[in-house]
This record gives C-alpha cells, sequence and structure tokens, in this order.
C-alpha cells in the first residue's frame, strides 16, 4: 500500500513519529567543557572575607568579600563562569562557534578566560573609547575585540554578530540573575554565611552589594531569603545610573543619559537582571563619594581596588554610623569587587579627578571624623 493510500485509510494513525539528534561528538565535547569549567572552581580557593578595623567600643564588626583574588582578579569571575555553565548546559555554546558579549570591563576579561578554557573564540563589543589596558586584558585571555561608535548599539551589534557567526550572544544584563543558583553550590552569599560561621556576629545586619547587571544582588537577596535569615540588602548606585531612580519610582522604563564614571556598576536602563522587589534599600552615592572611600580603604588595610568598591564601602560606612547612633551592635558585609591597580590612572589620580571637576576632600574628612569620633557630620 503506497504511502498515500495509508494516509487515506489512516492505517499509520498511531505511528510514532521519532526524530533523533543525539551526537555523541558533541555531548562528550560538552562533558568535557562542563568540567573544566567545574575543576577551575574547585582550584580556585574562595575569596577571602578581610575586616575593615572600626572602634572596638562600637560592637560593630565590618568586613570586605574580597572578589579580586578570582583568576581573573575581580567578583564578574563569579559571573562569567555561571553564564558559561548556564549557556553549555543549555546547549546554547557550540564547539567552533564564538561567544559574544556586550561588555568593555571584567566582565569580557572573565568570559575570555572561561572561552578559552574551553577553547572556544571570544569576542567582546565595545565602545571604540574603550581604554587599551581593559582591550590588553580581553586580548591576554584569548579575545578578540570589535569596535563600536556608539555605546547604546552594543546590544543591537553583539545580537547581529552572534546571528553572522552562528554563535552566542551571552548577554550577561539578561541572564546573570538566572545563571547562578542562589540556593546555595557555593554561591557568593552562602561563601559569606560559611565564613562568619564563627564570628561574633555570624547572621550580618546588613550585605551591600552595588549593582551592574544586578545579579549579584539578586543572588545574595533570594539567598537570604530562602535560608530565612534577617539580613537586610542595600543597593548602592553611582551618579549618572538608572537604577537608584527606577527603584524609588516603581519605573521599569527609567533610563539615564550618560554613563557611569564608576566602572564596572551603573547603567542607563534598568537591566532585566537588576529584581528591584529582592532589595530592602537603595543609596546615591555621589562619584566623589566612592573615591575617598576606596582611598580610606587603601590607608586603612593597604588595599587598592576598584570605584565600585568604594560606591559600596561609602554605604556601609553610613549604615554602620546609623547603627552606632542607635546603639545596635551587629555585622555589615561589603565587596572588594575589583583590584585598584586597573584604576591607577583614574581613581588614584588626583589629575583626573581635577579632570571630572570632583573633589574628594569633604568625603575623606567625613570618613576620618566618623572613624574617630563615631558621628556622622550631616
Amino acid at each position: 500500500m503506497s504511502t498515500t493510500d495509508q494516509a487515506r485509510t489512516g492505517s499509520n494513525a498511531m505511528a510514532t513519529i521519532d526524530v533523533d539528534r543525539s551526537d555523541p561528538e558533541y555531548r562528550a565535547w560538552l562533558k568535557e567543557a562542563v568540567r573544566k569549567v567545574q575543576a577551575d572552581a574547585n582550584r580556585s580557593a574562595d575569596t577571602h572575607l578581610l575586616r575593615f578595623p572600626l572602634p572596638e567600643a562600637w560592637g560593630i564588626d565590618l568586613y570586605l568579600k574580597d572578589e579580586s583574588t578570582h583568576p581573573t582578579g575581580s567578583l564578574k569571575h563569579r559571573l562569567a563562569r555561571s553564564l558559561f555553565l548556564y549557556g553549555l548546559c543549555n546547549g546554547w555554546i557550540r564547539p567552533g562557534k564564538p561567544v559574544i558579549e556586550a561588555s568593555s570591563g571584567s566582565t569580557a576579561v572573565s568570559e575570555a578566560y572561561f572561552a578559552m578554557l574551553i577553547g572556544v573564540p571570544f569576542i567582546a563589543v565595545m565602545p571604540r573609547t574603550t581604554s587599551p589596558e581593559k582591550i590588553r586584558l580581553i586580548q591576554f585571555h584569548g579575545g578578540q575585540c570589535h569596535f563600536v561608535d556608539d555605546s547604546r548599539k552594543m546590544y543591537e551589534e553583539s545580537a547581529a554578530l552572534a546571528a553572522r557567526t552562528g554563535g552566542h550572544y551571552m548577554d550577561q544584563f539578561t541572564y546573570a540573575e538566572r545563571a547562578t543558583d542562589w540556593r546555595g553550590n557555593n554561591n557568593i552569599a552562602e561563601s559569606v554565611y560559611q565564613q562568619l560561621r564563627l564570628e561574633r556576629y555570624p547572621e550580618p545586619a546588613w550585605i551591600v552589594a552595588t549593582a551592574g547587571t544586578g545579579g549579584t544582588s539578586a543572588t545574595i537577596a533570594r539567598y537570604v531569603h530562602y535560608m530565612q535569615y534577617d539580613t537586610r540588602i542595600c543597593v548602592p548606585d553611582p551618579e549618572n545610573s538608572c537604577f537608584f531612580d527606577g527603584w524609588t519610582r516603581s519605573d521599569p522604563g527609567a533610563t539615564s543619559d550618560c554613563g557611569s564614571r564608576i566602572e564596572g556598576i551603573g547603567r542607563p536602563r534598568m537591566e532585566p537582571s537588576f529584581v528591584p522587589g529582592a532589595v530592602d534599600r537603595m543609596m546615591k552615592v555621589p562619584d566623589a563619594a566612592s573615591v575617598a572611600a576606596v582611598r580610606a580603604l587603601d590607608r586603612a588595610i593597604g588595599r587598592k581596588a576598584g570605584g565600585s568598591t568604594g560606591t559600596g564601602l561609602w554605604s556601609a560606612l553610613k549604615i554602620i554610623a546609623g547603627m552606632v547612633a542607635e546603639g545596635h551592635k551587629g555585622s555589615v558585609v561589603t565587596l572588594i569587587c575589583d583590584p585598584g591597580d586597573r584604576y591607577l590612572d583614574k581613581y588614584y589620580s588626583d589629575a583626573w579627578l581635577a579632570e571630572q571637576g570632583l573633589d574628594i576632600a569633604p568625603y575623606s574628612a567625613a570618613i576620618d571624623q566618623f572613624l574617630a569620633t563615631g558621628e556622622w557630620p550631616c
């Protein structure tokens, strides 16, 4: 009987349609790629939790989770690892096909590292004005740089480049909060609580996390809620970023007309990975205050860090000032996001500050006064 006759009589109506796309060669590659990414985490000891010196009489401990000790030197190493595992396990990253990201900063550096680790090309789409040092770091880890004249076109060009090459657009700003296992699996929040378990205040009153994608604050907040801790989450926002305005106005369409001077954080649009409902508190921090705080960190513990660390530290000190004034004891945690040696010509340069019109003296004086007296200047 012909196929036409079978269809006419309905004799194959119960036939099973079976399409098998199994590819043993690809699955073997995928298994090895996932092993390599997971092995990187096993080789890297957990990042340190450092103490910032405060007067003993306050009964308050301030800790900084030092993410600059990752192999690629920043908090974004965790994000890149999670994004690669997410892309691999979803079948989006394929052998020989490029991974593409819209980033000119630490995310691109870390993603280039993982792309080289599993043997796929990596292309960072970035503004033509990106600093030579960032370009050098991306290329050092085997990445390529694709330049655009208008930074607002980075997302669009990344998607188009992925379509042209058959590659995968990683899209950190969409997938950052989805890719990380917020229930645990040694994410940054679980790590903090494990490291605090023998301290006098093992459950911090506040965790302060700045936002670039928003993925870190979302992961920490979700873990805190899941574990039923009383810890509250504060997200500081720099100048020229829309997160604070969007959060305070409950406006998912909030935008900013210009970019942030504090690299790695602040965005001109409300990114999909920023989860406003998980956040307890936000602060709008002047850029000069961020720089003053990061220099205060260097004086206090001898560690230089990037400007985003200063934004978080300034907010942590403000929170602690409130605790002191109210007679509360406890602990506060914030992050060292990346090392200061990447920014010696910016946040540690008085010439750069003068060019930007930033006067950090009043903010430095405020920090010094607070640490000496316990009183925060009005």
